[in-house]
């Protein structure tokens, strides 16, 4: 079986000595679960697992009863809990620092693993609770690399399918793999994830703005102009907001424009990124040839697919994610890491302006400079991380 590189850093976690609380998160369906399971196997020590997904057991005593079980298992040494779903438990964070404070107290060695689909409803938790105990492994959506090796996948295949292993199964049948992504993935984030997080007063509206955001990835779209675009739309606030909480969801984000100038950078227009492919494919509704053949509709997937790949990197590596336009010129990405900078251009095959790198080198002459697709560097070896990201 195909084991992500997520398990191999767990199992280093999990054989240090007892430190932080580890957390694996991420979207649905990326296998965290699997994952864990797996790094389980190679690490030689006591276990107890559970799961919060019956919701007849998510209240905290439940949490507190499967605590004392696992203790009980380190009356002799260490021994590990794991936890998956942890979101579900309502009320989780506090009951949480409540034991694991307690277990410092009174030196009892036990390792702890949470696991969670909801990265808003871990987020709030984690600010809640338990700042300065935890450590995160994040589970991104799966790259080019892994569906290659794990599911024989071409370029095409990733660029149009995307990164979610659950789905490799149905690629053969389109739209099977269509209604998979809708009752799987899109809807239960929606639906589950981000409206039990935040009280959202136009539901519809938020899978609205889902929709159109995401068959407008790697395209700027101004909110006044996304306005004219929804129905019952409300303003500007409400829809920034709703994109903030797509992004938190792992779903789609708005990068901005970079500015040296934070003010500036806020103020610019988003332009529409989703966190994986197949969520521009399942919103665009076309079929693989059409968007694959089209030489428009491709470039937006290559442009997303390398866009993709920096937003799971900059999460793991740290680094930030933008783009670049002055007047005529533009860059398609700029990632910043401390005083590091890189501008990105994609040749996907899109008509646009040229030239913007060498722009945007004037005013940042320190950056460095990757063009993906080009004979130095093809997009396939940019998405199988052939290419150093900095200097």
């Amino acid at each position: 079986m195909f084991k992500r590189k997520l398990v191999s850093q767990l199992i280093d976690r999990l054989n240090e000595p007892r430190r932080f609380i580890q957390i694996v998160a991420g979207p649905r369906q990326t296998g965290k679960t699997t994952a864990v399971l797996q790094a389980l196997e190679e690490v030689n020590i006591p276990k107890h697992f559970v799961s919060a997904d019956d919701p007849n057991l998510t209240f905290t005593e439940w949490l507190r009863n499967e605590w004392e079980q696992a203790r009980s298992l380190a009356k002799s040494g260490e021994a590990i809990l794991i936890i998956d779903e942890i979101q579900k438990v309502n009320k989780w964070s506090s009951m949480v620092k409540l034991l694991w404070d307690e277990d410092n107290r009174f030196h009892v060695p036990l390792k702890i693993v949470l696991t969670g689909s909801s990265s808003l409803l871990l987020q709030k938790g984690l600010a809640e609770s338990l700042m300065g105990r935890f450590e995160i492994l994040y589970s991104s959506h799966w790259n080019y690399a892994e569906c290659k090796e794990a599911f024989d996948y071409s370029l095409d295949d990733f660029l149009f399918f995307g990164g979610y292993p659950g789905a490799a199964a149905l690629i053969k049948d389109e739209n099977r793999w269509a209604r998979y992504m809708g009752t799987s993935i899109v809807e239960p984030t929606i639906s589950q994830d981000i409206l039990m997080m935040e009280e959202v007063r136009k539901p519809a509206l938020l899978r609205s703005l889902f929709m159109l955001g995401s068959g407008y990835s790697a395209q700027e779209l101004s909110f006044t102009k996304m306005l004219g675009q929804l129905q019952d739309a409300g303003n500007t606030v409400t829809l920034a907001h709703y994109l903030e909480l797509l992004g938190k969801a792992s779903m789609l984000t708005g990068l901005q424009n970079y500015s040296s100038s934070q003010i500036h950078t806020r103020k610019s227009s988003p332009r529409f990124m989703v966190y994986d492919t197949s969520l521009l494919s399942y919103a665009d509704g076309a079929n693989r040839r059409r968007l694959l053949d089209n030489t428009t509709d491709r470039g937006r997937l290559v442009e997303s697919a390398v866009g993709a790949y920096l937003l799971a990197r900059g999460k793991e590596e740290g680094f930030e994610v933008y783009w670049w336009r002055e007047k005529s010129n533009e860059v398609d990405f700029v990632i910043k890491k401390g005083s590091q900078l890189t501008a990105i251009e994609v040749k996907s095959g899109r008509v646009k302006n040229v030239g913007g790198s060498l722009i945007f080198k004037q005013h940042y002459p320190e950056a460095l400079s990757l063009i993906v697709g080009s004979a130095n560097l093809s997009l396939e070896d940019f998405l199988l991380g052939k290419k150093q990201l900095f200097l």
